[in-house]
């Protein structure tokens, strides 16, 4: 019986191999947007046509390459970001595989420009299915310009397999925004079919949240900054009034790297309990920054998954993080007092109140504060519950409660010893009554 096993020709390696690198036009996106951030580029330009399918093009002003190393770049497993295993818990790139640029020429039509500053003349070169068709110099500024055109023209069936125009491009503006979002101070610019969509100014994390994401989240950012031995937190998480009914909003970084958790997430969302409502989530763009060598980033090719060697002490981080800025900012659950069917039984609700009663807790410190924040809570009386009185207090204030009596009877506050306005304090930027 003759052997069946065969080595396979370069090029269909290569179409194999490609295929867990580039899987929709996307992902070349992700590719040379990160190359070009590793290239130490400050302007970015990505230019599309027919949603990545017939061109995708990413321009920078980055350090550029020799006539060599462009020639290498397209090279299966060649990198500049690596030279031993061990480098791969103290990298600090977006790259480091050496396979993005190999898999992106095995499965399009590729032409690269790229010049250093101290090179008079560029280089040009144009590779289709994994082959170099012509290399030359060229005139050309510094930096990198590098053509994907005509993707999976040599591999029909993938190319099938691509979506509509509309969720292709939507895919490829996720990718841009991701990269644009962790280095606000790169400029970036967005053209689809010769329409602009996006032109990022350089500037501060949360003009380029509010540059991506629309202005509704100008004034709904809470800031994040914790610095620990350990990790440092910092970002913004959306108020609650910002929350939706999808996870749209929602970008983790670890050292600059979008990442997706699931793990994380929840602590996100743990340290949100009692401030959403259910099946809502909340906004948020957060960065931790550790030492590479707590994270294995070389989980996957798209780089996306990630594990942590103690991942409890990250998620205890993160829900800290966020836990203690909303409450620096006065956002904290509030008591729903409708929970308790015993409050209804209150006098505060169940009762008239005097003119005197009602001026002695409109007047006091408490009730002040409650209203000035817009903190003060509201009742209305469940079906069994006595009715106020027309023309009682309850009834002409919309059934404000007596908070005082109704905070006591939640748990949530202490009253004060009578005659006693000097036992109310603030703790945490809430209200509270403290025994003295």
């Amino acid at each position: 019986m003759p052997d069946i096993i065969q080595l396979l020709p370069d090029h269909i390696a290569n179409q194999i191999a490609a295929g867990e690198v580039i899987q929709r036009p996307a992902s070349a996106v992700k590719e040379l947007l990160e190359n070009a951030i590793d290239a130490g580029a400050t302007d970015l330009q990505l230019i599309v046509t027919d949603a990545g399918k017939g061109l995708v093009q990413v321009i920078d002003n980055g350090k550029g390459m020799s006539a060599t190393d462009a020639r290498m770049a397209f090279e299966r497993h060649a990198t500049s970001k690596i030279k031993t295993i061990d480098d791969l818990f103290s990298l600090r790139t977006m790259g480091f595989r050496g396979e993005a640029l190999a898999s992106i020429a095995a499965v399009a039509q590729v032409e690269l420009k790229t010049r250093r500053a101290e090179d008079e003349l560029g280089t040009f070169i144009r590779i289709e299915n994994s082959v170099v068709v012509q290399q030359e110099p060229v005139q050309c500024p510094v930096g990198t310009s590098i053509s994907m055109k005509n993707v999976f023209f040599n591999v029909p069936a993938r190319r099938n397999f691509l979506k509509s125009n509309t969720t292709e491009l939507r895919n490829i503006m996720d990718e841009f925004t991701r990269v644009a979002m962790a280095f606000p101070e790169v400029r970036f610019s967005l053209t689809s079919n010769g329409q602009q969509v996006f032109v990022l100014e350089k500037g501060s994390l949360k003009q380029r949240i509010v540059q991506l994401l629309g202005s509704q989240y100008n004034t709904k950012l809470v800031p994040i900054k914790e610095d620990t031995d350990y990790l440092t937190i910092s970002g913004f998480v959306g108020k609650p009034d910002t929350a939706r009914k999808t996870r749209g909003d929602q970008y983790f970084f670890i050292n600059n790297r979008f990442i997706k958790s699931a793990y994380l997430n929840h602590a996100v969302t743990h340290a949100y309990e009692d401030l959403l409502a259910k099946d809502s989530y909340p906004s948020y763009v957060l960065f931790i920054q550790l030492d590479p060598q707590h994270v294995d980033i070389n989980v996957h090719p798209t780089k996306q998954e990630i594990k942590f060697d103690d991942e409890k002490i990250v998620y205890a981080f993160v829900q800290a993080a966020i836990k203690h800025a909303l409450a620096q900012f006065s956002i904290a659950p509030s008591l729903d007092f409708s929970l308790n069917a015993d409050i209804q039984q209150l006098d505060a609700v169940s009762k008239p109140v005097t003119d005197d009663i009602a001026e002695r807790t409109i007047s006091s410190s408490l009730y002040q504060t409650f209203t000035q924040k817009n903190q003060a809570h509201k009742i209305e009386p469940s079906a069994g519950a006595m009715r106020p009185m027309p023309g009682s207090w309850i009834a002409d204030k919309q059934q404000t409660v007596d908070i005082q009596k109704a905070a006591q009877q939640a748990g949530g506050f202490y009253s004060p010893p009578p005659g006693d306005p000097d036992g109310y304090r603030e703790e945490g930027g809430r209200g509270r009554w403290l025994a003295k």
